[in-house]
């Protein structure tokens, strides 16, 4: 197995690395079955918390051995990539709606759901124990926390107009509240956050921005008090803390939501965000092309391609993802650019529709790749 520090020789001491990956990992069966046993009374929640203890050691072991420099805990305690960080933040309720649950392209998730019922504010949030049991497994890797964008609240969420009748008081707490989980992250020693956003790529679909407007809201306002309460949240962070966001079409049973290509929010994404890495979505054709990356202007602004799939099981040639990397670097320089699956592998519980091998050779592809391609 190679070290940390040999792994860095790639030329990336601060995340995001040269071979990266998004978060999210295929639920083994053995926490899938625990679970279940939770939800039935047959398992309390301290024998479930120590099978999953377990299973995220044996995990960030094994994201060791193929060469990740940052391990993550594959968010195995999570149902949810969102609902489950945002239901705990004060003045949020999550709950199981009578109507169906998200429709991607061929299915539709189960039913679940968040609501804005009182002030924002971020306090006794579960995750924090998440994030210390990660760094705990992790050595001397960059123990890396995943959570979702503020954005996700206000796109996912419903909000009681009588916990917020001014909307702009809503974007300034939620800031605030941000603000405030990343700061309790930091004191628990995480250096490395990544902020998961769907909203971005919504907004460069014509047919989503479509039901946008049909639901009142104007994308362009969207657009701009969304970049604007990301950058309260993360002003005046810590130095040595690296703040990435990752934004996706959707993904669910290696399904999707939305397609169209990044250049209707670029400019936004890549000037006007205060983020330190993007985690870009480039495993198919409906991300379009790499033309919009010419807005990346700021030379300390990483950008990670999503060039494996997260989708399926089978690998990637090798001399296309070069191909495609030394298209980027047309519009980015190749010290500016690193590779990454283009989602997690399981942003639900459900997962996507591959093996758990078939999972590793594909972050091994994505090492390997990286290190001809960066040395």
């Amino acid at each position: 197995m190679m070290s940390v520090q040999e792994t860095n020789l790639q030329g990336r001491v601060r995340p995001p690395f040269r071979a990266d990956q998004v978060g999210s990992l295929l639920r083994p069966e053995r926490v899938k079955e625990a679970r279940q046993k939770r939800l039935q009374g047959q398992l309390d929640e301290v024998a479930l918390r120590a099978i999953e203890d377990e299973e995220i050691t044996r995990l960030v072991a094994k994201q060791k051995e193929i060469g990740l420099t940052a391990v993550t805990d594959g968010e195995l305690r999570r149902s949810w990539w969102h609902f489950d960080f945002l239901e705990h933040l004060d003045g949020v309720q999550g709950y199981e709606p009578q109507v169906g649950g998200i429709q991607f392209h061929t299915v539709t998730t189960r039913p679940r759901a968040i609501r804005v019922v009182g002030k924002l504010g971020f306090s006794q949030h579960p995750m924090l124990d998440h994030f210390r049991f990660l760094q705990s497994v992790a050595g001397d890797h960059p123990a890396k926390m995943t959570i979702p964008s503020p954005s996700m609240l206000h796109f996912r969420g419903e909000i009681d107009p009588q916990a917020y009748p001014d909307e702009d008081q809503f974007f300034a707490d939620l800031g605030l509240a941000y603000k405030q989980a990343i700061q309790a992250f930091y004191d628990a020693g995480c250096r490395y956050l990544q902020l998961d956003d769907t909203a971005w790529a919504y907004l460069c679909s014509d047919e989503q921005r479509a039901q946008i407007v049909a639901k009142g809201w104007d994308p362009q306002r969207l657009e701009d008090k969304y970049a604007q309460t990301i950058n309260a949240a993360v002003q005046g962070r810590p130095s040595d803390l690296a703040i990435t966001m990752h934004i996706c079409r959707g993904n669910f049973r290696s399904t999707w939501i939305s397609s169209g290509g990044y250049e209707p929010v670029a400019e936004t994404l890549f000037q006007r965000l205060d983020i330190d890495g993007f985690f870009l979505e480039y495993d198919s054709d409906r991300a379009g092309g790499f033309e919009p990356l010419r807005f990346v202007e700021r030379k300390s602004l990483q950008i990670v391609l999503g060039l494996i799939t997260s989708k399926t099981g089978q690998l990637e040639s090798k001399d296309e993802v070069k191909r495609r990397i030394e298209e980027a670097s047309k519009f980015v320089p190749l010290e500016q650019l690193c590779l990454s699956p283009q989602c997690g592998f399981a942003s639900t519980e459900e997962g996507n529709l591959l093996t758990e091998d078939e999972q590793w050779a594909k972050l091994a592809h994505v090492v390997e790749i990286s290190r001809e391609v960066w040395g």
